[in-house]
């Protein structure tokens, strides 16, 4: 099976720990997305996968090999890390021909890479002339090459245009129900929670969850209702008796804090409140996200502070 498997992973580079007997497993068909704060590990934990770099314990392998143990790597491993790999005086074309050689992979896959992220129109344009987000494309045209059964992509939709973003959505999908693995690196979290199928979440080098997307939604989200009502005040009242809170959410609606929508229209409706819309509103994957991992991050802002009227 082509799993991606970490066990007890471990670097140490002088006196800090980078990543610390991590453990888990990426298995085929699925979108896993793998994230954390800034120092958290996830771009050391990419390069131990990758055989960039050494652990000082633990071992991380593909299909049951080291990466370095891999016959034909592109084959079997596509990986797309740095949108400013290629060099810049070489076309498109140049640069995925020159890997295809390299890796004894058909002249065709050229064209049909180039086809499939969008960039044939401009595959003998000079790299250097390329946007980041065209860069990134062609990253991942790279690691599409080998028709590999595993992907590991850092950031993908970092500097694409809109109509990139929902491509590579889609491009993510296909991959993974053709039961290839699929793993992830973003901070995008809206973009993480349309693709992702399940999660591996870092924190200080640790492992923080390791879970279905829904599961981690659920376990971490803040229970809240999406209410419109012409009388707001009475129905402030009658949540604030009962313990809850309700808060404008915009110009025409509000939110009631930790209750769910069947509770609000009971409570209304003992209370002969006139309710316009009720609808329970899930947790985003930001919200839940930043309630597991600010306690570890290692670079945070501090709250703005509100300004004196």
């Amino acid at each position: 099976m082509n799993a991606i498997d970490v066990h007890d992973l471990t670097k140490v580079y002088g006196k800090k720990r980078a990543v610390d007997g991590l453990t888990f497993s990426v298995a085929p068909g699925k979108v896993t997305g793998f994230l954390g704060p800034n120092g958290s590990g996830k771009s050391t934990t990419l390069r131990l996968v990758l055989g960039l770099d050494r652990p000082t314990r633990g071992s991380a392998t593909i299909a049951g090999k080291r990466y370095a143990g891999l016959g034909e790597p592109l084959r079997h491993v596509g990986a797309h890390l740095d949108p400013g790999g290629a060099h810049g005086s070489r076309t498109a074309h140049h640069h995925l021909r020159a890997l295809a050689v390299a890796n004894r992979l058909p002249a065709r896959r050229v064209a049909e890479v180039l086809e499939e992220t969008g960039l044939a129109p401009v595959a003998r344009r000079r790299v250097k002339t390329f946007s980041l987000g065209m860069r990134q494309r062609l990253g991942i045209a790279a690691a599409l090459l080998g028709d590999p059964a595993v992907l590991i992509l850092d950031e993908p939709a970092n500097g694409l245009d809109p109509e990139g973003i929902i491509w590579i959505r889609g491009a993510l999908r296909r991959l993974a129900e053709e039961g290839r693995t699929v793993l992830v690196s973003s901070h995008l979290m809206a973009e993480t929670a349309a693709f992702a199928d399940h999660l591996v979440v870092l924190g200080g080098g640790r492992l923080l969850a390791d879970l279905p997307i829904g599961e981690f939604l659920a376990e971490r989200g803040t229970t809240r209702t999406r209410v419109r009502t012409p009388d707001a005040a009475r129905l402030e009242a009658v949540l604030s008796a009962a313990g809850h809170r309700l808060v404008p959410a915009d110009g025409e609606s509000w939110t009631a804090e930790g209750v769910t929508a069947a509770e609000v229209g009971a409570l209304a409706a003992r209370e002969g409140v006139t309710l316009l819309a009720l609808a329970d509103e899930g947790a985003t994957l930001e919200e839940a996200y930043l309630a597991l991992t600010t306690a570890s991050a290692e670079f945070t802002a501090l709250p703005t502070p509100a300004q004196e009227v």
